[in-house]
């Protein structure tokens, strides 16, 4: 049986068997539905169904809901037989706490009976999934921007940055700009998912960006519920305060500058190695204009050496900067287990959860 590898992020679930050329099988939604089990209350009269974020911010938060969605994944989407469960091999985030990754390694022995197991960080999975072993990952999260330098299969913890800033709060972003320019349409979370994703694109530079605000084609798009609305300038926005957060309020650097910054941090000898090796990730780095963008940003940066884009290999499925860490899983999956590098049953048994941080890394 292959191993199972999954990617469980804020906003969507990947997953599937070890087959690194293709993209995930399996991918839904990690936020829940789920109905009260006891019953209406005074403050929920009627039986209504909860939403329930099992991740947040790239981190695990409600572990009974997480087992819920892996029992689905395990069982029904994989095909895994009771009694014969096989291998797993999980993608973390970059900074996630050890208490996190012993309380995941006890699930899957405890509840899922694995046979075998093993975790290792995005940042390195996404540069396995263009061919590289070093360089540095910038990856857009749902509720996250990680930067990750990799040396060696290494990650350089030291020189790493993740921002409380993500997909989620563009998303607000957009929301607060479109509800401007049109007042009398009520816009859900979901509506504005979809015209971010269809829409959404970057402009040029700053000098293009401001012109866009002043005079921009417009669109007219349909709701679900029948409502038009219009999108003029609102769809460069998403875009552009990933390169001038004041945009979003914040008082930092761009996404460019923060990158150059963490590596600065890491041995001078090892800069040109991680920047010209920079793998973007995340469904929002897909959005036309962002690649273009960042190259030009990369030209104007205060770095000697600039930042450049790696391109994934033409066998690579297309849009692999939305899964790149499970296909990167994918093919670590294919070294670890076949060379028992992984937590078996016995060591999980003989030591317990800590185990994860000798054997994980």
């Amino acid at each position: 049986m292959e191993a199972a590898v999954i990617d469980a992020g804020s906003k969507l679930l990947k997953a599937g068997t070890a087959v690194p050329d293709q993209a995930p099988p399996i991918i839904f939604p990690t936020q829940m539905q789920r109905t009260l089990e006891d019953g209406p209350s005074a403050d929920n009269p009627l039986l209504e169904d909860v939403f329930v974020d099992p991740v947040v911010r790239g981190f695990i938060r409600d572990w009974d809901a997480i087992e819920d969605l892996l029992q689905y994944v395990l069982y029904t989407g994989l095909e895994w037989e009771e009694g014969n469960e096989g291998q797993v091999l999980f993608t973390d985030p970059l900074c996630t706490p050890k208490a996190l990754r012993e309380q995941l390694v006890q699930l899957m022995f405890e509840t899922f009976n694995v046979s075998g197991f093993y975790a290792s960080e995005q940042a390195v999975l996404s540069l396995y999934a263009v061919g590289r072993i070093s360089g540095c990952t910038v990856d857009i999260g749902h509720g996250k921007i990680d930067i990750g330098p990799v040396l060696e299969g290494a990650v350089q913890h030291i020189a790493s940055r993740r921002f409380e800033t993500g997909g989620i709060d563009l998303t607000k972003l957009l929301s607060q700009e479109l509800s401007k320019s049109n007042p009398h349409v009520n816009l859900s979370v979901s509506d504005v998912d979809l015209i971010k994703e269809k829409y959404s694109c970057c402009a040029e530079d700053d000098v293009a960006y401001a012109k866009t605000q002043r005079s921009s084609g417009t669109e007219q798009h349909t709701l679900p519920d029948g409502q038009v609305i219009t999108i003029g300038k609102e769809r460069f926005t998403v875009g552009e305060a990933l390169f001038q957060p004041s945009i979003l309020g914040l008082e930092t650097h761009g996404i460019v500058e923060q990158l150059v910054h963490a590596i600065s941090t890491v041995s001078s000898e090892n800069h040109r190695q991680l920047l010209e090796n920079t793998v973007l990730c995340g469904g929002i780095t897909s959005m036309p204009g962002f690649e273009d963008r960042f190259q030009k940003e990369s030209s104007l940066c205060s770095s000697a050496i600039r930042p450049s884009l790696v391109k994934p290999p033409e066998y690579m499925p297309d849009k692999l900067t939305q899964y790149s860490a499970w296909v990167g899983g994918a093919i670590l999956a294919k070294v670890v287990f076949p060379q028992n590098q992984h937590v078996t049953k016995g060591d999980y048994d003989e030591t317990g959860p800590s185990i994860v941080h000798r054997k994980c890394f």
